[in-house]
């Protein structure tokens, strides 16, 4: 049986096309995922600096939940991508609707969590006076609407990651351009409200005006929309692997190959989140300009870093599909191929930002301000010193993809926590606290972070251990739990 990502040529042919036809709708659909906090800050800051300082706090805590549940996106995509490189359309299915079922569950409990727990997490930040007074409760009020949409979002999350691994990146693409467009429209909206429409007869407040609140309903009812056109695209339509409704009932040897894999991903992903939420308990100690423009900062660089995210998620299907079909060599030179891609594009970016970092900025941020004035001062040296790291990031984000779609999430965490709790920590704590450099010391230690790692992944690299497949190429059908005795003749065949 020759499937159709095979044709295309993943596990045949050149490795340029097939390398740049996954990454580049990756690239876009990850633009259009920043896009949603893009537009958040985009309308915040013009409606106040302490709305976008209040994102700034809320995002870590955010982050820290998303990330524990879509870890285990990363093992449906990985176990998908290797039986379809097995010619086991049948087990791939199995695996896209046990992971799907798996991850909505969890966004579920991590929903009421996040709800409910929004103002506890954030009383663990220490603040100044402006902050607990300004700042904190608009966080509260943000987190409270947007975990109401979490088991929303971790269903396009899954159904995203299990069409990657089957080698389609543009139906996720469409998607999430249809839920972008429909925050995009609904952000200015709710944030500032519409006023009456004399022509229509209408008098006083056709929509009021929710501040920050409205930013919140506008991405939940946008994620709402994303989670279910994508289950409806996996479960009703020829679309991606076979998953159909009976798939999710839960099967426990699945499920089992899902966690074994997951788990370190969820941990590295949650060690990560983990570890802005430190760096935001040390920023948050300066004043609100340094943590809107930390936010800002941040936000900005996550959209020069989609490149090398494309890359590497890319990376993870090349690697996961031909591992599943037993062709390591051409797994490690599509590594190859895509890390000196990945370098040479981040290292064009780097000039680009270190040369115009203060209008980059001043894009996404007023300056009617003082306030808003030092904002965009922090914001575009942050910019400015983080360049150093462009090219790293480059090597380190399709390392670390390889390494996933080989189903080697262990070595991935490790180089994680190298890169955040090793050095980028650490780091920020000494050079912000114990030199003069104060903001600048931030900007320094959040850069060292990826360098380090990025040198860590590539000797690891070297070492050739992580080219084993986790899948069982004798019995892909019924490797992690039982499948029809039809699907079975055909692997065999």
């Amino acid at each position: 049986m020759v499937t159709s990502t095979q044709s295309d040529g993943i596990t045949d042919g050149g490795l340029v096309r097939p390398l740049f036809h996954l990454a580049w709708p990756i690239v876009v659909t990850q633009l259009l995922q920043v896009a949603y906090n893009v537009a958040d800050a985009f309308w915040l800051g013009r409606y106040s600096a302490n709305a976008v300082g209040a994102i700034s706090l809320a995002f870590p805590l955010i982050f820290f939940l998303i990330a524990f549940g879509g870890g285990f996106n990363v093992a449906g995509s990985t176990l998908v991508a290797q039986y379809m490189g097995a010619d086991s359309d049948g087990s791939a299915g199995k695996v896209g609707g046990q992971t799907l079922g798996f991850v909505v569950t969890i966004g579920v409990v991590l929903s009421v969590v996040g709800h409910f727990g929004a103002g506890p997490m954030l009383s663990l930040f220490p603040s100044n006076v402006a902050t607990a007074t300004d700042v904190v409760p608009l966080a509260e009020q943000y987190m409270e609407i947007f975990f109401l949409g979490l088991p929303f979002m971790f269903g396009f999350l899954a159904f995203s990651a299990l069409l990657r691994g089957y080698g389609d990146t543009r139906t996720p693409m469409r998607v999430m351009a249809i839920t972008v467009v429909l925050n995009v429209v609904l952000d200015p909206i709710l944030v500032f409200g519409v006023g009456s429409v004399p022509a229509l007869g209408i008098e006083g407040q056709l929509v009021p005006e929710m501040g920050i609140e409205g930013a919140a309903v506008a991405t939940l009812v946008a994620r709402a929309v994303g989670g279910l056109v994508g289950v409806y695209v996996l479960f009703f339509t020829d679309t991606g692997p076979d998953v159909r409704l009976a798939h999710l009932a839960p099967d426990l040897d699945y499920i089992e190959d899902i966690v074994r894999i997951g788990v370190p991903s969820a941990l590295e992903q949650s060690a990560g989140a983990l570890a802005m939420v430190m760096l935001t308990v040390m920023i948050v100690t300066f004043e609100p300009a340094v943590i809107a423009a930390y936010g800002l900062g941040n936000r900005l660089i996550s959209l020069v870093f989609l490149p090398a995210v494309g890359l590497g998620k890319a990376t993870n299907t090349m690697v996961g599909q031909n591992l599943g079909a037993g062709k390591a060599d051409r797994a490690e030179r599509a590594v190859k191929l895509a890390a000196k891609v990945g370098a040479g594009v981040m290292l064009a970016l780097a000039v680009l930002a270190a040369l115009f970092p203060k209008p980059i900025v001043e894009v996404f941020m007023a300056t009617g301000t003082a306030e808003a004035t030092r904002t965009v001062e922090y914001a575009s040296e942050y910019l400015r010193i983080r360049t150093i790291e462009f090219a790293f990031i480059g090597v380190f984000q399709v390392l670390v993809g390889a390494y996933r779609g080989a189903g080697n999430t262990k070595i991935a965490m490790a180089l994680s926590m190298i890169t955040l709790w090793l050095i980028r920590v650490p780091a920020v704590y000494l050079l912000a606290f114990e030199t003069s450099l104060g903001p600048t010391g931030i900007w320094i230690g959040v850069a060292l972070g990826h360098i380090v790692g990025a040198i860590a992944a590539a000797v690891w690299f070297t070492r050739g251990t992580w080219k084993e497949a986790v899948i069982d190429s004798d019995q892909t059908n019924s490797s992690v739990g039982s499948e029809p005795e039809a699907d079975r003749a055909v692997a065999e065949d």
